[in-house]
């Protein structure tokens, strides 16, 4: 039997870095791409699929009249304020009010994230969206990652946004993967049994 040549550790790195991203990528593939949609916020600016490519995209649908909505709102704001840096863009779908009425709301109730009017965008009746708040989270590539229904507050929505890869707490993915690299290194444990127990930790 040929004696086995050892690894490098950047050798490692990019053998566990392609098989978890490899796993990660196949689960991205089978996702529904997101259905042709426009919106316009109150201030004006535009969005639509091809011009958010490459973005984290959540869709909240609610209502002036929602009282879970509004119980939900400073859990939408501190997502904002929290990922608004890491390419993540909230938009507040009302829906079936009339732009002054949203506007008046936003008077007393001003919100983080950037508001669009139900006559400014198809997304509620691409969603059907009948039941508030709704929430819809569309991943870098433009797929559907999950969906949430009700207000259920701010930890509900950083779980949301794991499923889109955008990690919430924690260590980065990179000194994550090289801690668990080096660890299994140590102990003598193959690099299959390595990239497991990464993603088992929640990082693939």
């Amino acid at each position: 039997m040929p004696a086995l040549m050892p690894l490098s550790r950047r050798a490692v790195l990019a053998a566990a870095g392609a098989l978890i991203i490899g796993g990660r990528a196949s689960a991205i593939d089978t996702r529904e791409p997101a259905p042709s949609f426009r919106a316009k916020t109150l201030e004006g600016e535009r969005f639509t699929n091809e011009s958010l490519m490459g973005k984290l995209v959540l869709l909240q649908f609610w209502a002036t009249w929602c009282r879970f909505c509004r119980r939900d709102q400073p859990a939408v704001d501190a997502i904002v304020h929290a990922y608004e840096s890491q390419g993540l863009v909230v938009l507040a779908i009302n829906v079936g009010e009339s732009k002054s009425k949203v506007k008046q709301y936003l008077r007393d109730s001003p919100r983080a994230c950037m508001v669009v009017a139900t006559e400014d965008t198809n997304l509620a009746a691409l969603f059907a969206a009948h039941a508030y708040p709704f929430y819809v989270l569309i991943d870098r590539d433009g797929r559907v990652a999950g969906t949430q229904r009700g207000a259920a507050g701010e930890e509900a929505l950083r779980q949301l946004l794991t499923k889109a890869g955008l990690l919430t707490s924690g260590p980065c993915p990179i000194s994550a993967c090289r801690a668990e690299i080096g660890r299994s290194a140590a102990n003598g444990t193959t690099l299959e049994s390595s990239a497991r127990s990464f993603v088992a930790a929640g990082f693939g």
